[in-house]
């Protein structure tokens, strides 16, 4: 855990950097202008992709956008041919050279692998894709997988397989397969804020499939209200409503992706060790950040380590607030947030 908040800090730091650097640039100009909020939308990542700017920009800030979204997504993607990660999972335990971002996305994931020994766990693909998350819950959207390929596949889960030196990646056993997905849109949100303030944005809602980070603040200086959907309600409707300025806001949940089967509930988040949903009665995890990767990865891990040491570890962070959803949908607020 010392590790983790060693890490945290250092990225807390280099956003803060980043934002100094930003404001010298934003005296060289913007984009252009438009009295209206504009927004542009795209589908990356397998979920719907929006961005939406409040105060002077013109459109193409948006494209720009959505353009680095395509980008990262080709790659970190696992299921792009070509992308970092796809060449890495192919490579029949080769080294392979990816991007210096790569890099850096691959050892901040492993530090959470750490941090959570192992119960977050980067290799987790070998297993995950022998289930079939359609997301509906309907009892044809998905099946279990057969018990002895679920083992094999168990048998390849483990982070230490993976040897990063310099630019180069190994994956030490040939048949694993890594996947970014509990980290990679945090980071990615990251990226589009960083190019949204280097454009003079200072209002505006990035939303990655659900993963919400807020640029600023609503032109007129009050937060921005962003919802936390109730697990399983099909209308949308908010379990509870967080005023929200300058922060990220991710989810993670048994409500996102999953299928029942003889009533059931098999969900996406699965536990390395068996290959199987995780089941600690816990519904969700909602957690607040500057970092939107921190708080993809923190919502994440909060969730594998369950109410009580998930509480601990955002107790132990400066800046950083949780929202945990119970079976009994209880919520339980970190001590920094209002209740």
């Amino acid at each position: 855990m010392e590790r983790l908040k060693r890490i945290f800090k250092i990225q807390t730091k280099q956003l803060i950097c980043i934002s100094l650097l930003v404001s010298s640039v934003l005296l060289l100009g913007g984009c252009g202008t438009s009295k209206e909020p504009v927004s542009q939308t795209g589908f990356y990542f397998d979920t719907i992709v929006q961005i939406t700017v409040y105060d002077e920009t013109d459109v193409s800030c948006l494209e720009n956008c959505l353009k680095l979204a395509d980008k990262y997504e080709k790659m970190f993607s696992h299921t792009i041919e070509g992308s970092d990660i796809w060449k890495i999972n192919h490579s029949n335990g080769r080294p392979v050279t990816v991007s210096d971002e790569t890099i850096q996305l691959l050892e901040i994931a492993l530090s959470y692998c750490d941090m959570t020994q192992g119960r977050i766990d980067i290799t987790i693909e070998t297993a995950s894709e022998l289930w079939n998350f359609h997301g509906d819950g309907s009892l044809d959207s998905g099946k279990i997988p057969d018990e002895k390929a679920t083992a094999e596949a168990v048998s390849h889960v483990d982070y230490h397989n993976l040897l990063i030196d310099g630019n180069t990646v190994t994956l030490a056993d040939a048949d694993a397969s890594i996947s970014l997905g509990f980290i990679a849109k945090g980071y990615i949100a990251d990226k589009i804020k960083e190019y949204l303030l280097s454009q003079n944005v200072q209002s505006a809602i990035i939303n990655l499939g659900g993963n919400l980070l807020a640029v600023g603040s609503k032109p007129d200086g009050t937060p921005f209200q962003f919802g936390i959907q109730k697990p399983f309600d099909t209308q949308g409707t908010p379990i509870t409503v967080l005023s929200v300025s300058d922060k990220s806001a991710v989810s993670s949940g048994v409500y996102e992706r999953y299928f029942y089967q003889d009533d059931i509930l098999y969900h996406h988040i699965l536990n390395p060790a068996d290959g199987y949903p995780l089941q600690n009665n816990l519904l969700g995890v909602t957690v607040l950040s500057a970092s939107s990767t921190a708080g993809d990865a923190l919502s994440t891990s909060c969730f594998v380590l369950g109410l009580d040491e998930g509480m601990e570890l955002i107790e132990s962070l400066e800046d950083v607030e949780a929202i945990f959803i119970t079976e009994d949908y209880r919520l339980h607020y970190s001590s920094g947030l209002e209740q």
